[in-house]
């Protein structure tokens, strides 16, 4: 099991939001966002922010440090690291169980991430034969895309939204174009927002984000 960290509500659990941290980053990154939310109390939501194993990456020269799966170039043209990214994902499908075991259906569990972390988040999220309340993909985009006609299991209803900003040098803005291009024809609906920023969040989007949240964690019991 990953090492990570949790934001309990005060009163029993009734959701969970599973955030996975970018490339080089951890768990910490996005705790002062979410407790400028609030939503850990107003929606009994537990918040799961797991930290990345460290390993070399091929894309900083070989420099260990957290990542989900190794990067070769920020092209997507010399292959993706199909090994790390199954073991990203069965890392995350035992966060999942992890909260199922403590009382929280699938339809309450949402997945989140931030460039390398959503990238998962939503790889994983369309391989799950369950429905989940939601998968959020903050600059990132899909992986091993050639492979999700054969192997997604997620039903079209699945909510997904995805932001990026249209300056991202890292993600480049037409990837996430291509992603939702690739989601819609297989018949999902894609939540797309575009912002004037660069590989990050900006103020604009903040409470978008929260209202997000809200819509699509607000009805559990």
């Amino acid at each position: 099991m990953l090492e990570m960290l949790e934001i309990e509500p005060r009163e029993p659990a009734r959701c969970a939001v599973i955030w996975l941290h970018g490339l080089g980053a951890s768990g910490d990154d996005f705790v002062p966002l979410i407790q400028q939310w609030g939503l850990a109390d107003e929606l009994g939501v537990r918040f799961v922010l797991p930290h990345a194993p460290h390993r070399p990456v091929t894309l900083n020269g070989g420099m260990v440090m957290r990542a989900w799966y190794d990067l070769y170039d920020l092209g997507f043209g010399r292959g993706e690291d199909s090994a790390g990214i199954g073991q990203a994902q069965q890392q995350l499908l035992e966060l999942i169980d992890r909260e199922r075991q403590r009382g929280i259906p699938d339809a309450r569990i949402l997945l989140a991430g931030f460039s390398q972390g959503g990238a998962i988040a939503l790889y994983t999220a369309l391989r799950h034969p369950q429905l989940l309340a939601g998968v959020l993909v903050l600059s990132g985009y899909l992986p091993l895309a050639e492979r999700l006609a054969a192997e997604k299991r997620a039903a079209d209803s699945l909510p997904i939204r995805i932001d990026h900003g249209r300056q991202d040098p890292v993600v480049p803005f037409a990837v996430a174009q291509a992603t939702r291009q690739k989601l819609e024809a297989e018949g999902y609906t894609v939540e797309f927002h575009a912002y004037e920023m660069e590989h990050s969040l900006c103020p604009p989007q903040i409470e978008t984000l929260r209202h997000w949240l809200v819509e699509h964690l607000g009805g559990a019991d």
